[in-house]
């Protein structure tokens, strides 16, 4: 349940990033602090567990990795999706890619878990369609590399 609970916690950062156009860490930082004060009892609560260190340490790992992979990260969705722009797009679809092909290339583990968190995201906070759009980007950006993404050591546990 955390790593859910990370992801969606790591969603909702940068949506409320790119949503205020405010660098991503500065956002992180302020969400952290208030995760603090409040006891990590509030909104970002959202299965009724609060997030333990591990989670957000998970997180901070994803963010942290978007971030300092950004251009990488939107090079690999732009092969993968065809016939829409960014600009075109969900900012909820693209923000759940973005973190789930981050979560493919730097954390180790089968590819399969992201992509199906990212549906499941995109399902609770996007449109009517936007499981299936998620599935079907990440499944291609997944046979583009075939090989194991996370290399070993390289990313969060």
């Amino acid at each position: 349940m955390g790593r859910r609970l990370a992801r969606e916690l790591a969603f909702r950062t940068l949506f409320q990033s790119e949503r205020g156009a405010e660098p991503l860490l500065e956002v992180w930082h302020s969400v952290r602090a208030e995760l603090a004060e409040t006891g990590q009892d509030d909104e970002d609560d959202a299965y009724g567990e609060a997030l333990d260190a591990e989670a957000i340490a998970f997180a901070d790992g994803l963010l942290r990795f978007y971030d300092a992979h950004r251009t990488e990260v939107d090079g690999v969705l732009e092969e993968a999706i065809s016939g829409w722009t960014f600009g075109q797009m969900s900012q909820t679809d693209l923000n759940v890619l973005r973190l789930a092909v981050t979560e493919m290339r730097y954390v180790d583990g089968p590819p399969q878990v992201p992509i199906e968190m990212a549906v499941r995201l995109a399902k609770k906070f996007g449109g009517d369609e936007s499981g299936r759009f998620v599935n079907g980007v990440l499944a291609k950006v997944l046979r583009a590399a075939p090989r194991p993404l996370a290399e070993e050591g390289s990313g969060v546990r």
